[in-house]
C-alpha cells in the first residue's frame, strides 16, 4: 500500500518529460530499505544522510542562507499556486481587545475590501495580517465572516504566537526570520493600513515609509488609521522642522478615521494604477 501511494504521489508531482526519481521517493527508500549489517556504521553515519533530510545539517549556522531562501520561496510558491497577486496589509496591535472600536473598524474594513475588490475596475485584493490576535484577528475575521480567504504571516516567538482561527488554513504561514516575513508583507502589497499599535507596528510602518521614500518600492497608499492616536504618538512635523525629512515625504502617508474613507483611497489608487 505504501509503495502504491508513493507511486501515485510521484506521478502527481512529476513534470511532463521529467524522468528523474522524485526526492520524496528516495527519502522513502532511504528510510525503509533494509540495512546490510556489514555497512551498518557507514549507513548510520550523519554524513550518509540525504542532505535535505538531515536536520542537523539544515539547522547549522552555515546553512542560514539556505533557510532564508526556503522561507522566501515556500510562501511565494503557495501564494502563486492560489493565484494571489494583490494584497492589502493590515497592521496593528496584538493587544487590541474585541470591544475596542479599532477592532471593530479593522473587522469592517477587511470585510469591505474582500467584498468590493474585484469589481469597478479594481482587481481582487486579499487581506494579509501578521496572523496573531488583536487587530490581526479582527482583519482576518472580517474577511472570513464575509466568506473570503485571507492570509496570515505568523512568526515564531519565545512566547509562542499561535495563528488566529480566522486565517484561511492553506494561507497560514509561519516564519523564523523577521526580515523574510516583512518582505512577504510588501511583495504583493497595494496598500497598507496601520491601526494603533506598539513597537512592532512602528517597525512595519516606518520600514514601508523608508522604502517608499528611498524609491526601493513604488508608492502606495499608507493609511494611518486613528488620526488622534498617531498624532499624539508622533509629531511628524518635527521631521520637517528639523530638516530630517522633506515636506514631500509627509505625502507618503495619510491619516484616516473612517472605514469607507480608507476603502475609497485604496480603491481609487488601484483604479488609477490601471
Amino acid at each position: 500500500m505504501k509503495k502504491k501511494l508513493l507511486k501515485e504521489d510521484r506521478e502527481k508531482r512529476r513534470q511532463p518529460g521529467h524522468l528523474f526519481h522524485d526526492a520524496a521517493e528516495d527519502r522513502f527508500h532511504a528510510q525503509h530499505k533494509g540495512k546490510p549489517p556489514q555497512a551498518e556504521a557507514q549507513i548510520n553515519s550523519s554524513a550518509y544522510r540525504l542532505a535535505f533530510d538531515d536536520l542537523d545539517y539544515l539547522l547549522a549556522d552555515e546553512q542560514r542562507p539556505l533557510r532564508l531562501l526556503l522561507e522566501l520561496d515556500k510562501p511565494e510558491t503557495e501564494l502563486k499556486k492560489h493565484g494571489i497577486e494583490h494584497t492589502v496589509v493590515i497592521f496593528g496591535s496584538a493587544r487590541t481587545q474585541e470591544k475596542n472600536p479599532y477592532y471593530q473598524q479593522a473587522n469592517e474594513l477587511s470585510a469591505l475590501i474582500s467584498n468590493k475588490s474585484g469589481c469597478d475596475s479594481c482587481p481582487d485584493l486579499y487581506v494579509v495580517t501578521g496572523g496573531g490576535p488583536g487587530i490581526m484577528e479582527a482583519a482576518n475575521r472580517g474577511a472570513n465572516e464575509a466568506g473570503y480567504e485571507s492570509i496570515g504571516l505568523n512568526i515564531v516567538l519565545p512566547h509562542e504566537q499561535y495563528p488566529n482561527s480566522y486565517i484561511s488554513p492553506e494561507l497560514c504561514f509561519r516564519f523564523h526570520y523577521f526580515a523574510i516575513r516583512k518582505m512577504h508583507f510588501l511583495l504583493r502589497a497595494r496598500a497598507i493600513v496601520a491601526f494603533p499599535g506598539g513597537f512592532g507596528t512602528m517597525d512595519e510602518v516606518f520600514e514601508a515609509l523608508t522604502l517608499v521614500q528611498t524609491g526601493k518600492i513604488e508608492p502606495m497608499p499608507i493609511l494611518l488609521f486613528g488620526k488622534e492616536y498617531w498624532q499624539r504618538l508622533i509629531n511628524f512635523d518635527v521631521f520637517v522642522e528639523e530638516g530630517m525629512a522633506s515636506p514631500e515625504d509627509m505625502e507618503h502617508f495619510v491619516f484616516v478615521d473612517d472605514v469607507e474613507e480608507a476603502w475609497d483611497i485604496i480603491r481609487q489608487s488601484m483604479v488609477d494604477e490601471i
